[in-house]
């Protein structure tokens, strides 16, 4: 009773201190009260600690913590607590700097509600932690839980993109157009490659069983996103080249898609998406824009994007189409498995080895294409011009924060396969790698480590959790 008590005592609390913050996050300035001066003054430090906690909180903490709720860690409470606490601290911070003032945009306005999906997902959780309601309520929370959880990623990548946008004053009214486009298409492009990179690291065999190859998948995607294309590039009565070049995009995509979903009936995997890759990336690469340096990002951008579909179409010709990665953790135990002294050797081991580390080339090429043109605005190109940076660093920097998100992401995957439930699914066998035949002949590469420090199952009948909860 004790800890019922301190559990709603804090919520409460929690409640209450949500309020306060809620009814200040929505004062924001009047436009016209704002001075050139308060506008354009220097960011002082208490805006600086803001920042930095917001994008550790949000680019880290919270990504960490939902993988640990994934996979039903004891650490998940207490990692999403801290995330919690120190995303009220920032909140409280970027409303008690002095310095630079702003006017009213999409950054202040979502960060007044997006603090109601934080405040849901904490509510929930306390009341997960009650294991109340087992037969009733408690199914239809533990889900509610999972599917807000799944949202925080996206939520904070599009805080933080426009938390960008306002620190430097991008995307005014003539330019507000060319971002919204840059900004979507290229946050595709890296999600795109996150998925890719998740589907052959950790969901091989829920394709497999889902009967659908990934160009099916991409393939749909790649059609509804062109139809979309073909009638929103152009707007008014006169046509620029610019308006053709993008609307045929939207042609082209819609098109290749509809043949992509046709070759890909019966599971069947096809060369289609590699192709729309290579061909946009190519259309990009001759982009020609009014600055220099501009048309050599979007050249950049376009080689790259070309080679992110040569790999792929590499992937899908050459390598092998059995479940050659790690982490498919679910059929380790099949009957099929074979004992390490009978596990292939030689060739077939180097083959695998290749082919594990091939399947990275498109998903990461395809997350540096999404950073590059991301930051191919034309305010963005001209801040970097002024300030007498020429293209070879800018693109360096570019790859630079792909390769840091890639490794947080292969960091993310790794962290889900060998904590929680799953550190004690699997057991030690020499070099932690077996090969093992699946049903239909085909040989297929699984992961086994032994139990971990971080985590084992908490006695007693909290710890029986039905299948797809994830309410620790």
């Amino acid at each position: 009773m004790t800890w019922s008590c301190s559990i709603y005592s804090k919520l409460a609390l929690v409640l209450f201190l949500s309020s306060q913050i809620i009814s200040v996050h929505g004062h924001s300035h009047n436009d016209d009260e704002l001075t050139e001066e308060e506008l354009h003054a220097p960011i002082d430090s208490i805006l600086w600690i803001h920042m930095a906690l917001q994008a550790i909180v949000w680019g880290i903490v919270f990504p960490i913590g939902i993988v640990l709720g994934l996979n039903r860690s004891r650490w998940h409470v207490p990692t999403q607590t801290v995330g919690f606490a120190f995303t009220l601290g920032g909140i409280f911070l970027g409303h008690s700097h002095g310095g630079r003032q702003f006017r009213h945009s999409m950054h202040g306005s979502i960060g007044s509600w997006i603090l109601l999906p934080m405040l849901a997902q904490l509510v929930l959780g306390i009341y997960l932690k009650l294991h109340i309601h087992q037969e009733t309520l408690r199914p239809y929370a533990v889900r509610m839980h999972g599917i807000l959880g799944r949202t925080w990623p996206i939520l904070g990548w599009v805080q933080g993109l426009f938390g960008v946008i306002v620190i430097r004053d991008l995307c005014g009214p003539n330019g507000a157009g060319q971002c919204a486009a840059h900004y979507i298409m290229g946050s595709a492009f890296i999600g795109y490659g996150i998925i890719f990179s998740l589907l052959f690291t950790l969901g091989e065999n829920w394709m497999r069983r889902s009967g659908k190859s990934p160009e099916w998948w991409d393939s749909w995607v790649i059609m509804i996103w062109g139809i979309v294309n073909t009638f929103t590039e152009h707007w008014g009565d006169v046509w620029s080249m610019k308006d053709m070049q993008h609307t045929m995009l939207g042609v082209l995509w819609w098109t290749g898609g509809a043949l992509g979903i046709f070759l890909s009936r019966n599971n069947q995997r096809n060369v289609v998406p590699a192709l729309i890759i290579i061909l946009t990336g190519w259309a990009m690469s001759d982009h020609v824009q009014a600055l220099m340096i501009s048309t050599k990002v979007h050249a950049i951008f376009g080689y790259t994007l070309i080679l992110a579909g040569v790999t792929r179409l590499i992937e899908v010709c050459f390598l092998p189409s059995a479940a050659l990665t790690p982490g498919s953790l679910e059929d380790n135990d099949s009957e099929h498995t074979l004992a390490p002294t009978q596990a292939p050797h030689g060739a077939l081991r180097t083959q695998v080895a290749a082919t594990r580390a091939f399947r990275h080339l498109p998903p990461f090429l395809l997350v540096a294409s999404g950073f590059l043109f991301m930051s191919a605005t034309d305010e963005e190109l001209e801040v970097v011009h002024d300030a007498g940076m020429d293209h070879v660093t800018y693109i360096l920097g570019m790859y630079s924060m792909a390769f840091l998100l890639y490794l947080f992401t292969q960091f993310l995957f790794h962290l889900y396969m060998t904590t929680g439930t799953n550190a004690g699914a699997t057991h030690s066998s020499g070099d932690g790698i077996l090969f093992s035949a699946s049903p239909d002949g085909e040989i297929e590469l699984t992961s086994r480590r032994g139990p971990s420090k971080w985590y084992s199952p908490v006695p007693g009948e909290a710890s029986v959790h039905e299948v797809g909860e994830d309410e620790e």
